[in-house]
């Protein structure tokens, strides 16, 4: 199945809520393969906080299941915060598909 730019772009609405009060731009190259390719522009460029906002939008595509990759041309996004984000990723799905037999249980202290 493969993603058109204008449902990139509706994904991550809440980020780009915030880009667009700081003239940052999202600029969707391609989306070939489920591999989306992706440029931080406008008030992004020079951004310290750049690698954050990269950061909320590949863990926001990321969570789609036709999503290969996403690549951020520009580097915005650094390899230790996509290794990071993959990690979060994968403990979430663990937790997922095992049963919490804890949360059936009540919790706190029965006086």
């Amino acid at each position: 199945m493969s993603i058109s730019a204008e449902e990139i772009l509706a994904e991550i609405g809440p980020v780009q809520e915030i880009l667009d009060e700081h003239d940052g731009v999202v600029t969707v190259l391609d989306t070939t393969d489920g591999n989306i390719m992706l440029s931080l522009d406008g008030g992004c460029t020079g951004c310290s906080s750049t690698p954050m906002t990269a950061m909320q939008i590949y863990y926001s595509l990321k969570k789609l299941e036709h999503i290969n990759d996403v690549i951020f041309v520009n580097g915005e996004l650094p390899e230790y915060m996509r290794t990071f984000i993959n990690q979060k990723m994968a403990k979430e799905a663990e937790s997922a598909d095992q049963p919490d037999s804890e949360s059936s249980q009540p919790r706190g202290e029965i006086i």
